[in-house]
């Protein structure tokens, strides 16, 4: 059962046995197929730091047909980029935090600065920042969206999951809400669905950076068997078809052995950094302990204007 394998990854003392999580870094073809085949041609043609698509890896699970895994197509600047992206952008007014509801920032403060500007308040304040929305600002209480909630979802953000969507067959697919979740090393994430969208035929985009984190999906119900899958930084897990309403849920996050953020590769060197040194100083210091996950999923159905 679902709840069962939840707290069983979750344990800390004893320690959980992870033969049976399934490694995309070795896959085993009786557990997933190769979809590379069904991936379409296409040329992005923005500086995304993405590899080039006849280079990615792609696979899809046998037991839950429509949930995808692609492995870290991104270059060494790719992660530096998103990783920044969401540590100094994505947790900046107008986008909504966690931290919003307990008043920690002044109306001229913003998380980035304050945590890396060696202050007593920083330090405290750094490991606070759990979560922040976009687009339709999805509502932890109520689990709706509103159209009186909304503000303009990241160009980049938008751009990077349409030409996902574009390149693995979703041609409708349009990014109207995401949440970015900032796990340290004893965070989980609790089992549950997505359902709050309206189109819950679209599918829902989960791209992760940082530490590696043990990704539980199971059925419908919790009473379900689930299956437990590593997540490394740059992987992305497609929920589309019949598994974007199963329950799903982070019982563990580990250290990662590689760091993929690590050296610049020689064919990054065409791409412009859009960030300075001392950022990326600042970023390295915080993933180096922490995973980033980025949420994207359309809310509205083709061809709908608002949820009114």
């Amino acid at each position: 059962m679902f709840k069962d394998s939840f707290k069983y990854y979750k344990s800390r003392k004893p320690c959980p046995d992870l033969k049976d999580v399934i490694d995309l870094n070795n896959p085993d073809y009786n557990k997933v197929t190769d979809f590379r085949k069904r991936l379409l041609d296409e040329q992005c043609e923005y500086e995304l730091g993405l590899r080039p698509v006849k280079d990615w890896e792609v696979f899809e699970l046998r037991s839950i047909p429509g949930l995808i895994f692609i492995k870290n197509p991104f270059t060494t600047y790719g992660q530096r980029y998103w990783i920044i992206k969401c540590l100094k952008e994505y947790s900046r007014e107008p986008h909504k935090l966690n931290l919003d509801a307990h008043n920690v920032l002044n109306k001229d403060e913003n998380w980035w600065d304050i945590c890396f500007g060696n202050s007593d308040k920083g330090k405290e304040l750094l490991p606070k920042l759990r979560w922040a929305t976009f687009g339709y600002h999805h509502n932890w209480d109520t689990k709706l969206y509103s159209e009186t909630s909304r503000t303009k979802m990241p160009t980049e953000m938008s751009l990077l999951t349409s030409f996902l969507a574009q390149t693995l067959g979703f041609k409708d697919f349009k990014a109207e809400a995401a949440i970015i979740n900032y796990y340290r090393m004893n965070s989980t994430l609790a089992g549950h669905t997505d359902h709050s969208e309206v189109n819950v035929e679209a599918p829902l985009f989960s791209i992760s950076f940082g530490q590696t984190a043990i990704f539980l999906i199971g059925g419908l119900t919790q009473e379900d068997a689930a299956n437990a899958m590593f997540l490394r930084s740059g992987d992305i897990i497609v929920m589309s078809g019949k598994s974007r309403l199963r329950y799903h849920g982070v019982p563990k996050i580990l250290p990662t052995i590689d760091a993929p953020w690590g050296d610049i590769e020689m064919n990054d060197n065409n791409q412009h950094c859009t960030w300075n040194e001392s950022d990326w100083i600042k970023a390295k210091t915080y993933i180096s302990e922490a995973r980033i996950n980025m949420n994207v999923r359309q809310v509205l159905k083709p061809g709908q204007l608002s949820l009114l």
